[in-house]
Parts: C-alpha cells; structure tokens; sequence
C-alpha cells in the first residue's frame, strides 16, 4: 500500500485515469477534488506507484468522523486488477472496517469481491445498483421561459439543508443532514427559488464529482425547473473541467426520458454502491 500524496504525482494520476473512463470516473472525480483543494479531505491509496493495479479514494486518517455516517465515510474505486483490489481491501490499515461505510465504483467484480472480504469479517453488505449517465458539452441553456415571471436561477444555501434533507430519497436523518450541508459549502449546485426565496427545483454535486440529488418540489413539475437545474449544474461544472456524471435508478422513468431528452450517454457499465456495517452498528444504519 501507498499512500499517494505529492501534488505532482496527484496531477499526473489525474490524467492517467482519464484513459480508464468510463470505470474510472468515481476515482476520477475525489482526486479531481483532492488537486483543486481537498475540501473534502481526501487521500488516496493504490497498490504501486506508477503502475498500479488498484486505487481507493478514502478520508484522511486525522479528519473527524461519525462512525454511523456512511455518506461521508466513502471509498471509491478503480482497479485494472481484481486481484489487487481484493488485496488492498485485505491489507491492515487500508480501509476503516470498524465503522459504517460505503464503497464507490463502475466495475462489475466489485460487489463479489468486497462481499468476500466483508464476510471474512462478519460485516453486513447492502447493494444499491444504478444506472450512469454521462452528459454531454453544454454550451448554451434556455433560461427565457423564466424572464417574465418572479423565479430566481441561484444556488443553495446552509439554509436549504432541513428541506434537502427531508425530501432526498436517503435523508431524514442527522448523518445525511450534516453530509448535506458539507456538500452545500463545498461542491457546486443549482436552485430555482419563487418569489419568497423558497427552493423549487435544485441539484447538487457529491465529494465524487456526481450530479446528485436532483429534486423539484411536487407543486412546481412539469414545468421545466428541472432540465434547467440539470443543464445549468452541468455547464458550470465543465466550466471548471469536471466530466457531468450522474447515477439513475432503474424504475425513475421520469429521470430517464430527461437524460435522454439532453442527449446524454448512457453508459457501459453500472454504478454500484455499497454499504457495509459491522456488527457492533447493526441496526443503526439508515439507507
């Protein structure tokens, strides 16, 4: 194991991983991150430097963390390698096993694998399958249907953070609402607000470089809030050179005809999370 932490060699594995997209663009994205000031303190581990075989993304040793809060204690995950992969997660001191967390990656032996290695442990593992979608150059967004009305197109705020929670799929809790709130300050996002300065419609962007948590509120449907949030979110990150990823569950219809209506890629692979809990958290864990 090696933990990678020259700036240069950071650079460099940057753009080594490009040539790995798509399977690499979890990882891709936290060492983005990590080059562009580590807001979420990041590190990264891999087997061999410079050919390595695997690389896990993980929180750094002397950063706070809430052994219940998997949303923040996130590895991703490449490997060219299965075999290295199985063997990083085997190594003493690589992956934080007595805490509750999740693990990141678009390669179909991931599941397999950490399921092995998990149980060696007698640690409980939930999947949660996804497809991924790329999307493409936005140059230009039509935001003329919001000219004559009150609507503001801004982004969101500490403020948000109860509503957010409340209302994503896997909130409603205080881990979510704190993880929430450091995406908020960290990462960029998009909101629609009415007249009172209400959230309508937003997006936001996970520690990986993901277009997360895409919501409008059920009274403002269907009125085009929500492709507008998307598209702008996704021109101010390839603004800034990020590739505008984001997962899509199966059966959410709707979010599958707006990816396909924006002419995004669907991609090859699936993107998997994991939530791994040891026995000491069983019960404990939100979704």
């Amino acid at each position: 194991m090696q933990v990678l932490n020259c700036s240069t060699k950071l650079l460099l594995l940057e753009k080594m991983l490009k040539s790995h997209f798509p399977e690499s663009l979890k990882v891709y994205g936290a060492v983005m991150n990590i080059n562009r000031g580590n807001p979420f303190q990041k590190e990264v581990v891999l087997d061999s430097w410079p050919d390595f075989k695997a690389i896990i993304t993980r929180r750094q040793k002397e950063a706070e963390t809430d052994n219940l809060d998997h949303y923040t204690n996130a590895y991703a995950v490449f490997y060219k390698d299965v075999n290295a992969y199985r063997q990083l997660l085997e190594e003493h001191g690589v992956i934080n096993w007595d805490q509750v967390f999740q693990i990141q990656g678009l390669q179909s032996e991931l599941y397999d694998v950490s399921k092995a290695v998990a149980d060696s442990k007698q640690v409980d593992v939930k999947l949660a399958s996804f497809k991924a979608a790329c999307l493409p150059p936005i140059s230009t967004v039509d935001t003329s249907f919001l000219m004559n009305s009150s609507v503001q197109l801004t982004y969101l705020s500490i403020a948000d953070v109860d509503l957010l929670n409340q209302t994503w799929s896997r909130g409603g809790n205080e881990q979510c609402r704190r993880y929430i709130a450091n995406l908020i300050s960290c990462f960029p996002s998009v909101c629609v607000r009415d007249d009172k300065g209400n959230p309508m419609s937003w997006s936001m962007t996970d520690q990986f470089a993901t277009m997360c948590h895409g919501y409008t509120m059920p009274e403002h449907r269907r009125k085009g809030y929500n492709r507008l949030v998307i598209l702008m979110l996704a021109r101010k990150l390839q603004s800034r050179g990020f590739p505008c990823q984001g997962n899509i569950l199966d059966d959410n219809t709707t979010s599958i005809n707006l990816t396909k209506s924006i002419h995004s890629d669907f991609l090859p692979c699936r993107f998997h999370r994991l939530i791994l809990t040891p026995p000491a958290f069983s019960g404990q864990v939100h979704p």
